[in-house]
């Protein structure tokens, strides 16, 4: 379930008030006449169904809500009443399989941002990543994965390629470039000082000393195929809220330890190995655009499909 607030102008309440009445997956309706002062208005609050919820913030956004009033959005976790039980079974499809496209799109929008918090995330899982090469130590490599922040401008570019929005996109990918670029810069400062200290040589990263993690710096078929798989299952994991399943998402693909593999072969001369990373980091962010993409373009015709079927509500006593 989710909650729903809504500011609405005096004059614009009755409609508001009757959309909902009507509205499939909604109960719980609230209304306090008058105590909205910023903006001014009346506040009604709500509960929907989470499979409900576009139809609902669509309907809204028709009465010029978004413009006169406003309308914000957050998840009941816990919702113990027969009326929310009926709500969620009037609506189509299962709460945990829909998209709320709102939501999704704050999301990406906040994701595609540049923020110091990105950088600093992206270089510490790049000189982590860096460090399990040099050491050939696959569990360093695995907690690299996960702390890697990347997937979220990512996704960003996924939306952005749905919806057609190329600021979006141009925000997401600069987000990955200049993230990438900072995190591989400061990495390479770093083994560089390790290198002049004498701690790192170029034989650590020589055939045969990288057994265990030549995985991220070998792309070929199975990369690709591995990204796709990921891509599907990160942007399930989001329009789902399924955070858990995100790690396992994190953990599938080397991004990030490519990046790092690339650092440490540029501060240690190897310039074949510095190729070999770069493009296995190409193969994965490819693949989970091109599968990010696919599957909200999917989920949108499913869920197309779903919404013909909500109609007005057989009662509207709730």
């Amino acid at each position: 379930m989710l909650h729903i607030r809504v500011i609405s102008p005096t004059s614009a309440t009755d409609g508001v008030v009757g959309c909902l009445r009507e509205a499939t997956g909604v109960t719980n309706l609230v209304v306090f006449p008058g105590v909205a002062r910023c903006p001014e208005g009346d506040l009604v609050e709500f509960d929907v169904a989470r499979e409900a919820a576009n139809g609902v913030i669509e309907s809204l956004r028709g009465l010029g809500i978004e413009t006169s009033g406003s309308i914000a959005v957050e998840k009941i976790d816990i919702a113990i009443s027969e009326a929310a039980d009926r709500a969620r079974a009037e609506a189509p499809g299962e709460g945990d399989d829909a998209v709320v496209w709102e939501e999704l799109a704050a999301r990406v929008a906040d994701d595609s941002r540049m923020t110091w918090a990105f950088i600093v995330f992206l270089a510490i899982a790049t000189q982590l990543a860096a460090i399990g090469v040099l050491l050939n130590s696959p569990i360093l490599i695995v907690g690299a994965m996960v702390l890697g922040p990347e997937f979220g401008p990512i996704a960003a570019v996924c939306f952005g390629l749905l919806q057609r929005e190329s600021g979006l996109i141009g925000a997401a990918v600069r987000n990955l470039v200049i993230g990438f670029a900072a995190a591989i810069v400061v990495t390479l400062a770093c083994a560089l000082v390790a290198r002049g200290l004498g701690w790192i040589e170029p034989s650590m990263i020589a055939e045969g000393n990288t057994e265990e993690v030549n995985f991220i710096v070998k792309p070929d078929r199975w990369s690709f195929i591995v990204a796709l798989l990921a891509g599907v299952a990160g942007v399930l994991s989001i329009t789902a809220g399924k955070s858990s399943s995100l790690v396992g998402v994190f953990i599938s693909v080397t991004t990030v330890p490519a990046a790092g593999y690339a650092a440490v072969a540029v501060a240690l001369g190897d310039w074949t190995e510095v190729g070999h990373a770069g493009l296995q980091l190409g193969v994965n962010i490819l693949g989970m655009v091109i599968a990010g993409t696919l599957t909200l373009l999917v989920q949108r015709l499913l869920w197309g499909k779903y919404g013909e079927r909500v109609g007005p509500r057989p009662r509207s006593d709730r």
